[in-house]
């Protein structure tokens, strides 16, 4: 068995670096265009090549989506972007991730040094599509989330070994097959195949009988309630051994939107239990509840385990709400000590002198701290930080280290 490869989503620069240094092996990105998280910060192309580079300079890769579905007057587009990235030279992307044929093609023509990976947009749900994908030049394939552990296995028995799979372990799930929603489009004119989902799947809906126009009767379900297409988040880290023994190659986790303590609590913890697996899977086993413990402090809509074992049924949906379950909020990330000993962050929610906070550090140690001092970078005492993103210096009465990362426990 070869260990997986941990793919860790990133919206912008400092959730790349976050990404690499709590555990990603490869991260995946999005330029400002051509990718589906249009609402994500994304990167501009400045922030790209310095991002890629940082991941090199810790042996990690990097992979830039291009997965929207493409219409004639992108392709031009396309086409420089590509040229762009190219021009990168070293630090060019690892690989691109591609759903439609003709960007597919506009890859193969401007970087064919570059891989291409085939995104789960582009419907993967057998092993004829993988050695399809493989003669015309991909070395990776996504598989669609509607696959089960037992297909999976059966595809890459069927596939040349050198074809890798990635699959998606953990995150948002999409109500539409394979992530193809027309809701958002149908809606507000905001197309999901393009980058801009207004994720209508998560709205409350109400029925209008035709006799009886402007008058909205909820949708019950029993006691259940009203959220139709609410899909809970999948999680596959209690099954880390399933998983790896399917042959799979790339653990994928959902959340180009996520903040960077999402991203350090998800990829931390999915990176212990996959080395302690490998390690030991009597510790992986001693270790489970533990996994779940840490998973769920970051946001989530409770979890399901998806398609892996079968078609979900009623109960992988959610009824009576469409908001996150939130345990800790994001507070900042140590970027620098200054002389008088205080610890430079970027603040990024409120919080005050006196404070019982937490400290989580890439190698999975959770710290209980108090804040005891804040300033602002003019060493002005404060007694709290009401303004987000402001440079903030702070004593919590232990040694800090960059990327050390602060949150505070909600009631």
């Amino acid at each position: 068995m070869k260990k997986p490869e941990l793919l860790i989503p990133a919206g912008s620069l400092e959730v790349l670096k976050t990404a690499v240094i709590y555990g990603a092996d490869a991260v995946y990105i999005g330029g400002d265009l051509y990718g589906l998280r249009a609402k994500a910060k994304n990167f501009s192309m400045e922030d790209m090549k310095e991002g890629i580079s940082f991941a090199h300079s810790y042996g990690k890769k990097v992979y830039v989506t291009a997965n929207i579905t493409a219409h004639n007057q992108d392709l031009k587009g396309i086409r420089e972007y590509f040229k762009e990235l190219k021009a990168f030279g070293q630090d060019c992307p690892d690989a691109l991730i591609v759903s439609d044929p003709g960007v597919f093609s506009i890859a193969m023509e401007e970087v064919p040094e570059i891989e291409i990976h085939i995104s789960t947009q582009a419907n993967n749900t057998n092993y004829e599509t993988y050695r399809f994908w493989q003669k015309l030049g991909a070395t990776r394939v996504v598989s669609a989330r509607e696959l089960s552990l037992e297909e999976i296995i059966e595809l890459r028995g069927k596939i040349p070994v050198e074809m890798e799979i990635e699959t998606f372990v953990h995150g948002a799930m999409c109500i539409a097959y394979s992530g193809r929603c027309l809701l958002s489009n149908y809606f507000t004119g905001r197309d999901a195949n393009m980058g801009a989902c207004t994720h209508s799947c998560r709205w409350r809906y109400h029925v209008v009988e035709e006799s009886r126009p402007g008058e909205y009767l909820p949708i019950e379900e029993n006691e259940r309630g009203t959220y139709i297409f609410n899909s809970k988040d999948l999680c596959m880290i209690e099954y880390i051994p399933e998983l790896v023994k399917a042959g799979i190659n790339s653990f994928k986790i959902e959340g180009r939107m996520k903040t960077a303590l999402y991203v350090a609590t998800v990829a931390r913890t999915y990176r212990k239990a996959i080395d302690d697996f490998f390690e030991d899977p009597m510790k992986y086993e001693a270790n489970i509840s533990w996994y779940m413990e840490e998973i769920k402090k970051g946001v989530n809509r409770q979890f399901t385990t998806g398609f892996f074992f079968g078609k979900p049924t009623h109960e992988e949906q959610i009824y009576d709400t469409n908001t996150y379950e939130k345990e800790y909020t994001y507070l900042g990330t140590i970027s620098g000590k200054r002389e008088d000993g205080l610890y430079e962050l970027e603040q990024r929610n409120k919080f005050s002198v006196g404070e019982d906070i937490e400290v989580i550090r890439p190698n999975g140690d959770t710290l209980e701290v108090l804040i005891k001092k804040i300033t602002d970078q003019e060493g002005n005492s404060m007694e709290s930080c009401p303004h987000p993103k402001q440079m903030i210096y702070v004593d919590l009465g232990v040694e800090l280290n960059p990327y050390d990362i602060l949150r505070r426990k909600e009631n």
